[in-house]
């Protein structure tokens, strides 16, 4: 009789841990000594419309370029002021038709290009009008943010800092899925064209993880978290799992099956 209880036990306890694996572990499809799968390619972030970056320009004459470059700022709360030694840069936003009012130059569209290509095209003008004869300009992003919601340690809205930031990085800094996140199914919400699309992506798979045309994140991206069955099930019945219907009867469908069992 002990036998058979240690047994029922046995086999519980490892389709409970076959399960928990399979819904838990990351990567599942790597081996040791093999290769990854090939990353998607990244898209290069676009300007858009609301974006706040900054524009400087520097020559080998700095007194030139300070028509070109806004003032430096300190802010603080309820202040702005100019300062000597500030702690920030002022910038552009760019406004709902893509554009920013730049000095001299006047409106130009940059809704569309990256910062290189913005870079690029302010360095040519300032050259073609005979304005900068050897400007070096370098264009950064200040407000890109990604939300992240559900179920990880942290949510929030996160900067992104650089280029090519994948969600992993995203998610590392919400600080990882808890374990009541579903790594099966992460949802990925993306503007694209005007529209909100949908994303799904499988953590558990470095395969479809890599390819996903979302594992790099953009700006606004808002990443959720959908909870796994058990903590959906504690959501049940204020809450209270042992209130629940269902608790009891699969509480009463595992006592039927040990008495079978025993006295067969």
């Amino acid at each position: 009789m002990k036998f058979k209880i240690l047994l029922l036990m046995a086999i519980v306890g490892g389709v409970t841990s076959c399960a928990t694996h399979k819904k838990i572990s990351y990567f599942q499809d790597l081996e040791s000594g093999i290769s990854a799968q090939k990353v998607s390619i990244p898209l290069e972030i676009k300007i858009q419309p609301d974006d706040k970056i900054s524009i400087l320009v520097n020559s080998k004459n700095p007194q030139l370029v300070e028509l070109f470059n806004l003032p430096y700022v300190a802010r603080q709360i309820g202040q702005l002021s100019g300062t000597a030694n500030s702690q920030g840069v002022s910038g552009y936003t760019v406004d709902a038709d893509g554009n920013i009012d730049f000095p001299v130059l006047g409106k130009i569209h940059i809704a569309g290009k990256s910062r290189a290509e913005v870079a690029a095209f302010i360095k040519n003008e300032l050259i073609t009008q005979n304005l900068v004869n050897d400007p070096v300009v370098t264009v950064e992003f200040m407000n890109l943010t990604v939300s992240v919601m559900g179920e990880v340690s942290s949510p929030g809205r996160y900067n992104i800092d650089k280029d090519k930031m994948s969600i992993l990085e995203v998610l590392s800094m919400a600080g990882d899925l808890t374990i009541y996140g579903r790594r099966d199914n992460v949802l990925v919400l993306r503007q694209e064209g005007g529209e909100q699309r949908a994303y799904t992506v499988n953590l558990t798979s470095a395969d479809q993880l890599y390819t996903s045309p979302v594992y790099f994140m953009q700006q606004n991206d808002i990443v959720y978290v959908e909870p796994n069955d058990t903590k959906s099930r504690q959501s049940t019945v204020n809450g209270n799992n042992v209130r629940s219907t269902s608790f009891w009867l699969s509480l009463a469908s595992l006592l039927t099956t040990i008495a079978v069992l025993i006295f067969n």
